[in-house]
């Protein structure tokens, strides 16, 4: 289970204090979907990193499981990170020097071994349909299967948590639908808790709950 408690956060300015975020209230169960909506600048990015264990609120906490990562020393925070978290972003950020396979398992370059991994790696490219592709190189693939392998690797650590900041801001609208169905297929086979942060309205039709973002305040539909 996810809660978010009275989240906040401010950054510091000439001003003063420049509030982002302001007592943002939810909770999910595993298997529940967010669509966090809003335009550019509006907070959404914060919000998936404050909820990611990357920036801690300035006030409020995150539970996930029970467990607020930010009471936690950095190298359990880290860890925290790297088993229960995972991250899907505008840019694919895949490293061009290695295969589709191999990208895939980098998360997997930290923390204790897990022997399971290429088999499940494997998997999850046959599911996100780049069983063909393993040995190809970044350059090699679309847009869209770019993004798919980014979800892949997302996934590899079997997260319990999955955040998604404009998984489909830089492709077309044929790319973008099949992204979001592939991102909702993901979290219905594997009943991990999805955040989505897009401007779509049209992207976000395909999930369940919806919210928006507005001077800092969170209001589902």
């Amino acid at each position: 289970m996810l809660e978010v408690t009275d989240l906040s956060k401010s950054y510091h300015s000439p001003a003063g204090p420049l509030p982002v975020l302001r007592g943002v209230t939810f909770s999910m169960q595993p298997g529940d979907a967010l669509a966090v909506m809003g335009p550019s600048g509006c907070g959404k990015s914060t919000l998936l990193q404050i909820l990611g264990a990357l920036d801690p609120p300035t006030s409020g906490a995150v539970r996930l499981e029970g467990i607020d990562p930010y009471t936690l020393p950095e190298p359990e925070q880290a860890q925290f990170r790297n088993k229960s978290v995972g991250f899907v972003f505008q840019d694919h950020s895949l490293l061009p020097q290695l295969t589709v396979l191999e990208n895939v398992l980098v998360p997997l370059m930290v923390g204790a071994e897990d022997t399971l991994a290429p088999q499940r790696a494997r998997k999850l490219l046959d599911d996100v349909g780049l069983s063909a592709r393993l040995d190809h190189l970044p350059h090699q693939l679309s847009g869209g299967e770019k993004q798919r392998v980014a979800i892949a690797r997302a996934m590899v650590r079997e997260p319990r948590l999955l955040l998604c900041d404009e998984p489909t801001g830089n492709l077309d609208r044929t790319n973008a639908t099949a992204v979001a169905e592939l991102l909702e297929s993901v979290r219905a086979a594997h009943k991990t808790i999805l955040i989505i942060a897009t401007h779509s309205l049209e992207i976000a039709a395909h999930f369940a709950r919806r919210a928006q973002l507005t001077d800092g305040v969170l209001k589902e539909d």
